[in-house]
């Protein structure tokens, strides 16, 4: 499989970094992330990720619950269907997960999706649908804001996610990550991440996957922070979503 490179502004370096030895596929001349030597090692950088992890989304369940609570009950109100949307992903080292998030579509989605191949189509060249005629009013709220994805907190609470790392794919795009597939599945998925700040839904299949082998590799608690106020600035200008 073969990458093009993309263009990348930013820098972003740590100082304790969990570190792989696969090669990474180019992402142009000024990478986001700057791989370095690990200080500490690999056991320190996950236990030091696993509670921040833990920490910050206890008090995020603290802040949020409210507003959880309101966008539980717009849904309802909006359309029938559960409120959650439970789906498969895979997870690390390739486990399936139920990754959760806020219902944004009617509950007869997949069942519509079978009869537009075009939109199947597009979702396997994109990760996703740009004029999705299965999303509801209340759902295109959520997807723009990206409250959509708030009930994954509980996925990292329960250790399937990560707060920064790759988004989780779904299992028919994993032969589109070819020979890499393997180094995506060494980490955990994130709720955050390189994707995200690059423009999310703007970028196309393979700088996705480029943005994230380059996480991999480069991967640091600093850069972890980083990345995670940078998403939250992109979520609040509303970045690529749709």
């Amino acid at each position: 499989m073969s990458l093009e490179p993309i263009n990348l502004s930013a820098s972003l370096s740590g100082t304790t970094t969990a570190t792989s030895t696969q090669e990474v596929p180019s992402v142009g001349t000024s990478d986001l992330v700057k791989p370095s030597r690990p200080e500490v090692g690999a056991v320190a950088y996950h236990g030091s990720k696993r509670a921040t992890d833990i920490i910050l989304c206890v008090g995020g369940l603290v802040v949020f619950w409210p507003v959880m609570g309101a966008i539980a009950l717009a849904i309802k109100i909006d359309s029938r269907g559960p409120v959650l949307f439970r789906q498969s992903r895979p997870g690390l080292d390739g486990k399936p997960f139920n990754c959760l998030k806020f219902r944004t579509m009617i509950a007869d989605a997949e069942a519509l999706l079978q009869d537009h191949p075009e939109l199947i189509n597009e979702f396997s060249q994109n990760g996703k649908i740009r004029h999705d005629p299965r999303v509801t009013r209340m759902g295109h709220f959520l997807r723009k804001t990206s409250l959509d994805e708030l009930p994954q907190i509980l996925n990292i609470l329960y250790g399937q996610m990560t707060l920064v790392g790759p988004r989780p794919i779904v299992w028919s795009q994993e032969e589109q990550y070819g020979e890499y597939l393997s180094k995506l599945y060494s980490v955990k998925p994130g709720l955050a991440g390189l994707w995200q700040v690059e423009g999310r839904s703007e970028t196309t299949m393979e700088e996705r996957i480029a943005l994230d082998m380059k996480y991999v590799d480069s991967r640091s608690l600093r850069g972890d922070m980083k990345l995670l106020l940078r998403t939250l600035r992109a979520v609040i200008q509303r970045k690529g979503a749709y």
